[in-house]
């Protein structure tokens, strides 16, 4: 047996010997992601051990450790966020600096695209651009998903960039560490053209069917801001640049994962459980729609079936449980994946 042999059989064991007592199964060929959910496990910060999960929905069968398997290689550290486009899906590798474009169909690597501080998503305006959000540099970068060439960048003066969302031409950005604005951005300039002030450290973004943004604002605990500032659910109008309604919430809590269904009528958010909440709700939900289970990590919708996806980290350094529910709030089906999960991409 070579020497190259050895060690990847060595690295194999000690992954699953240190992630957990009942390590996730890992499949190297005959890949069906058809009909399923990519998923983008975090791994811990500075070890990189992130990795890329694909689970499908009609046989309930697992893949783990995807990446690796049909490229032979560490995905990096900390997978933050997917995105897709024409038959690639591009892995967003946030502390590596890096996004990884990989064939969906096999995962087999196609590109990489580097230069990059410390990448958050991907926003695509057309095939051949796309914004890259970056938590620690002054600037979106301005990529072509084609080439995996930097194209440019848009200066952000002292604002950073997190989630993006687009209605016509103008694409909002939340700036989210230690900030309090929505930037707007000319999509056919490229340039930083307006901001909105929002409740502290707006971080996620969606957008509903009457093409209102929702903010979801983590806020800010005393030692990390001069005061308290609990987090907020915002509204703003797209047009007038304002917002229209903020929802507060209660001292210790800490709301997370805001998502959509596939009418974009109706907002669901971890706060422990999941809490699902209509777009035309007067005030947040009073109770959970699902039940908290150990530790609530990551949510996501499946956009055909509206059936939610909520991951339970465990303790942060374990295989995350992933449970599948109906949109009635049902449990279907619950399954291991990498160390917190992160993110999704439905087929």
């Amino acid at each position: 047996m070579g020497m190259k042999k050895l060690f990847q059989i060595i690295l194999l064991l000690f992954v699953c010997w240190s992630c957990d007592d009942d390590p996730v199964e890992t499949v190297f060929f005959d890949l069906d992601t058809q009909n399923g959910v990519f998923i983008a496990c975090e791994g811990n910060f500075m070890y990189g051990n992130s990795s890329l999960s694909f689970y499908n929905t009609e046989t309930g069968k697992v893949i783990n450790q995807l990446f690796y398997a049909r490229n032979n290689a560490p995905l990096g550290d900390v997978t933050q966020s997917l995105a897709f486009q024409n038959n690639t899906l591009f892995i967003v590798v946030n502390n590596s600096g890096k996004i990884y474009a990989v064939d969906s169909e096999t995962a087999a690597f196609k590109g990489v695209i580097t230069g990059l501080t410390s990448p958050r998503y991907i926003h695509f305006l057309s095939n051949e651009k796309a914004y890259v959000s970056d938590i620690y540099a002054n600037h979106i970068s301005i990529i072509n998903p084609q080439t995996f060439e930097l194209t440019g960048r848009i200066d952000l003066g002292n604002h950073t960039s997190e989630q993006i969302v687009q209605i016509d031409n103008r694409v909002f950005v939340s700036s989210w560490s230690f900030d309090e604005y929505i930037l707007v951005i000319d999509a056919e300039a490229d340039e930083l053209i307006n901001k909105i002030k929002v409740p502290f450290q707006p971080k996620e973004l969606q957008v509903d069917d009457n093409d209102k943004i929702w903010v979801l604002s983590q806020g800010s605990t005393e030692g990390f801001s001069d005061e308290k500032i609990h987090p907020a659910l915002s509204r703003i109008d797209p047009v007038t640049l304002t917002i229209e309604q903020t929802f507060r919430f209660e001292d210790g809590e800490l709301p997370a994962g805001l998502e959509m269904n596939s009418t974009k009528d109706t907002l669901f958010f971890i706060n422990r459980g999941v809490y699902k909440m209509p777009v035309t709700s007067r005030h947040l939900p009073d109770s959970a729609f699902i039940e908290p289970k150990r530790l609530f990590y990551s949510l996501a919708v499946n956009p055909k079936s509206n059936e939610i996806y909520v991951s339970d980290a465990v303790d942060y350094t374990q295989n995350a449980l992933l449970y599948r529910y109906s949109k009635e709030g049902k449990l279907l089906d619950s399954f291991r994946v990498g160390i917190n999960p992160s993110d999704f991409m439905f087929q």
